[in-house]
């Protein structure tokens, strides 16, 4: 009896281990010299311009990407008008680049106008607002590059926006965006305000404002459009004509009620803004799926920092050996959170989809120098959609693409 039981045990586990080996890939680990060939150029017109001379070796494990059978260029994919892609050069301003890209492609879709709207204009502004919270939390709030996708609603409705030309953040002669220095004068000099508790507001914001004018610019109080004079907030009320408050942001967190606003419990949402709708993971992917087959972008933001994301190989993928495609749930996602694997590292635009063995892949426009380096598709990435299930945290689109979740939050 105990010999039968020993063999009906070694069949079984022999047919579990044939099922097993059938249904999920082998990744295997390599290690790199890790390469960013386009930042390095970055790099290199930078230093000419402040006449620096300094160089970093970085190494990384990567994933063997060449055993992917990932879609092979742009044209594979269905997708929608976006400007094309530009880099935010040695700076953390990916949420503002990412976010404006993804407003753009809105204009478009509801108008079929092609605008290029200025970043760094948003930029300036959302550094005058963390100062200004630097002071009412009394050196508490966090003063860094980051934010999130919404802060460009909430700077857009209180400043407006302008066209790229009428501000682009750039000294004379400057090659590519640079905020090293910038960042390093307005940190140093709210830690002399938390130090001598010198916590006038006008005199911080007037001074950050004199740092910022410095190194992008002073912002245009007014620009000419069609050969009319008006403010950025004007320009956007009369000629952009986005609704800003049709637009939400949506994560899924399970460790919270779902259909709830909820906070984006992250660093570099500095306000503590609760202007997220959780969901299920189930119901954030099915989100993804519809919106882009029914002619949506959307801004998307998450972790960048995994072996199976380069910038050579464009694409982005869970290997088998962090977890295989049919264990990533809700669990392994909020796993991943906690133990601080998954950050908020990044912010890009989702324009396009292909389906492919089953599964979706995800066309994304990235600001970031990484994928400068792709020989074949620079400026873009492919996502699995393994990826976006397990690495991508939250997005931002319009109500009208998720009617079923605006009905049960009554919006």
């Amino acid at each position: 009896m105990k010999k039968l039981i020993l063999v009906s045990a070694l069949f079984l586990a022999s047919l579990c281990g044939t099922s097993f080996s059938q249904v999920t890939q082998r990744d295997s680990a390599i290690f790199i010299q890790q390469k960013n060939e386009f930042f390095d150029s970055v790099e290199t017109s930078l230093h000419a311009f402040y006449h620096r001379n300094d160089t970093v070796v970085r190494k990384a494990i990567s994933v063997d990407f060449s055993k992917f059978d990932a879609p092979e260029s742009i044209s594979d994919f269905t997708r929608y008008w976006a400007n094309p892609s530009i880099s935010q050069g040695n700076t953390g301003t990916c949420w503002c680049f990412s976010t404006t890209s993804f407003l753009e492609s809105e204009v478009y879709r509801l108008t079929h106008r092609k605008m290029k709207f200025s970043e760094m204009y948003t930029v300036y502004w959302e550094y005058v607002d963390k100062a200004r919270g630097f002071v009412e939390s009394r050196g508490t709030s966090r003063f860094a590059e980051g934010s999130e996708a919404n802060a460009v609603l909430r700077v857009w409705k209180e400043h407006g926006v302008v066209p790229e030309n009428d501000y682009t953040g750039l000294l004379n002669g400057q090659p590519f965006h640079d905020h090293s220095k910038l960042i390093a004068e307005m940190r140093s000099y709210l830690q002399s305000v938390k130090e001598e508790n010198a916590w006038d507001e006008a005199t911080v914001v007037n001074t950050i404002k004199s740092i910022l004018d410095h190194y992008l610019g002073t912002p245009p109080a007014e620009i000419k459009v069609d050969g009319q004079m008006m403010t950025p907030k004007q320009y956007l009320d009369n000629v952009v004509k986005l609704n800003l408050d049709d637009y939400v942001s949506i994560v899924s967190f399970s460790d919270r009620p779902y259909y709830t606003w909820t906070e984006y419990n992250v660093a570099d949402n500095w306000w503590h803004s609760k202007a997220y709708i959780n969901v299920p993971l189930h119901v954030f992917m099915d989100t993804i799926k519809h919106a882009i087959r029914s002619g949506y972008t959307m801004a998307i933001w998450g972790d960048v920092s995994e072996p199976g994301i380069n910038g050579q190989a464009g694409i982005a993928v869970i290997p088998s050996y962090d977890i295989p495609s049919q264990y990533i749930n809700a669990s392994a996602r909020i796993f991943r959170f906690y133990n601080g694997t998954t950050g908020d590292d990044h912010g890009i635009h989702l324009i396009g989809y292909t389906h492919k063995d089953g599964k979706d892949w995800y066309l994304i426009k990235d600001s970031a120098s990484g994928i400068r380096n792709n020989k074949t598709h620079p400026g873009y990435f492919f996502y699995s959609e393994d990826y976006v299930k397990l690495k991508m945290l939250g997005i931002m689109l319009p109500k009208s693409a998720i009617p079923e979740i605006a009905k049960k939050m009554g919006m």
